[in-house]
């Protein structure tokens, strides 16, 4: 049974990297030629650079992959597994204690494994196309914060599971869903003051015409927001970007520095109108909805598969702890997941759909919203030419050329 993991695993890796060769061959083809409407804001010589910051990543994504699977696979198919699991119960007799070991170290590790790709990509692949300007001390320090909250939400979460799964051996499974629920929608409340705060610097635009005007657009869709926040992106990459954060009273319109700078107003109006119509029409609350619906099914099967007694013995070891059946659950999730991916980048595309819909609506202009697609993939070098089946695969947005077509075929209907 061991080997026919291993080759499951494997195919899905396999699958995974062809889906890849199969962008970077459509890539190479086309990435040089400037698509149909995008003739003046993008030339041969940006198409050309592009691509290659495609390439680069991909490469660099592969060989990233690669080392975590090997590294995986040696842990889970080798005795590392069983002496990992021995030397971690030997240290205490408790099953909460344990249990939060068990994650904890191999959460660190896997930190630390991850560093060389980090400091490779911030460093140097960013850097070379112009990106990157994170110093090496903010990235010391926004490493030690993350690690150190990352350990602490940890804990949180593994301890209060145990705790329920030993008070409750039977039905553990629907009152840790419950609680990861819970936890869930609290930090969502509570991220945008006491989480992004610790990385970023948040301010008020210095514009108050603007902000008028986003308010007043926003009172046309019927929306309320905390708060137009600027973000000090520009401190780590001058990437660029708009998100909204928060639910409920606490949401907040988040805008990068360096799309400030980069976008007309008009532009920047039909950005937030877009982000103004996921919320609008409760893509948030409804990507929430099913994510907690999947998530009950999820530690239900992982309550049946345990309960089972034979999942040790699909990977050919004697006994596991509870923590250590845990990641082998974690493994064979991964791998039948990865035919459920089109499904969920399908869904999140019209959701994007339906939000460039209503961005047009609430501003009247498709144009702005086109040209502003425009200038965020000028400028982030982004991939106009992905393969049909890589982005029907993996992407959460429409192909950007896509998009302006459908954005600018609405412009002639009205």
């Amino acid at each position: 049974m061991k080997s026919l993991l291993i080759a499951a695993f494997l195919a899905r890796f396999a699958a995974a990297c062809l889906l890849r060769y199969l962008n970077l061959r459509h890539l190479k083809r086309h990435g040089t030629t400037v698509p149909a409407g995008f003739a003046g804001a993008i030339d041969a010589e940006a198409m050309s650079k592009s691509a290659r910051y495609t390439v680069e990543q991909s490469k660099v994504g592969l060989v990233e992959s690669a080392y975590g699977s090997a590294l995986l696979l040696g842990f889970l198919f080798t005795p590392l597994l069983l002496r990992y699991d021995s030397w971690i119960n030997a240290l205490s007799g408790s099953f909460v204690v344990n249990g939060v070991l068990f994650m904890l170290i191999l959460t660190l590790v896997q930190g630390v494994l991850d560093i060389p790709f980090s400091l490779y990509t911030t460093f140097r692949l960013e850097k070379r196309y112009g990106f990157n300007t994170t110093t090496p001390r903010l990235w010391i320090t926004d490493f030690l914060k993350s690690t150190v909250l990352s350990v602490l939400l940890l804990a949180i979460l593994v301890t209060s599971a145990l705790a329920l799964i030993r008070h409750s051996p039977e039905f553990w499974w629907f009152w840790v869903w419950a609680f990861f629920a819970l936890f869930s929608i609290t930090m969502i409340y509570l991220s945008p003051y006491l989480i992004e705060p610790l990385f970023s610097k948040f301010e008020p635009l210095c514009d108050p015409g603007l902000e008028e005007e986003i308010r007043l657009m926003l009172d046309r869709g019927g929306l309320k927001v905390k708060g137009v926040m600027k973000m000090d992106a520009s401190r780590r990459s001058l990437h660029s970007n708009a998100y909204f954060t928060g639910i409920g009273r606490v949401k907040r319109i988040v805008l990068y520095d360096t799309l400030l700078k980069q976008m007309e107003r008009n532009e920047l109006l039909a950005i937030l109108a877009h982000e103004a119509g996921h919320w609008k029409k409760g893509h948030i609350w409804k990507r929430l909805m099913l994510m907690e619906t999947a998530a009950l099914a999820l530690f239900y099967a992982v309550h049946r598969l345990i309960d089972w007694g034979g999942l040790p013995g699909l990977f050919e070891v004697s006994q596991a702890s509870f923590a250590a059946q845990i990641i082998m659950v974690s493994f064979l999730f991964s791998i039948a997941s990865f035919a459920l991916t089109p499904l969920g980048s399908w869904l999140s595309r019209q959701n994007e759909w339906e939000a460039d819909r209503f961005a047009v609506d609430l501003c009247g202009e498709p144009e702005a919203l086109a040209s502003a697609l425009i200038k965020l993939s000028r400028e982030n070098l982004a991939n106009l030419h992905p393969h049909p089946v890589y982005a029907t695969f993996y992407y959460s947005h429409p192909p950007v050329v896509a998009r302006v077509a459908g954005l600018r075929g609405q412009a002639v209907k009205d």
